[in-house]
């Protein structure tokens, strides 16, 4: 049975506690570098990869080219310091994209 790896990508005070739930760890701050790791978490078939927002909003173009492949799923979270809310704009996004319609937030969520 293959066991799917799950990877997180951010700031080191915001993914260590990642590390306590058996998913690998890539601390960084330096956008290129992110970019890197993430090419490289693709390649060796990651199934998920987290972000912190924070990185993600720098390396939106290396997670634009994943976006509509199976895998990896790259899913955005908030750091340590809080959301910026484009983890949640894409979760809303993803919804509409689907079902034809902001089951979500409706109105109010704009």
């Amino acid at each position: 049975m293959y066991m799917y790896k799950i990877g997180v990508i951010g700031d080191k005070d915001s993914i260590l506690g990642f590390k306590a739930l058996g998913i690998s760890v890539f601390p960084t701050t330096d956008t290129k570098q992110a970019s890197k790791i993430l090419i490289d978490l693709a390649k060796e078939k990651y199934a998920i990869i987290f972000i912190t927002e924070q990185i993600a909003k720098d390396i939106k173009d290396y997670i634009d080219v994943y976006k509509q492949s199976l895998m990896p799923a790259i899913i955005l979270i908030p750091n340590n310091q809080g959301t910026l809310g484009i983890g949640m704009n894409a979760v809303r996004q993803s919804v509409e994209k689907a079902i034809g319609a902001d089951i979500l937030f409706g109105k109010e969520g704009r």
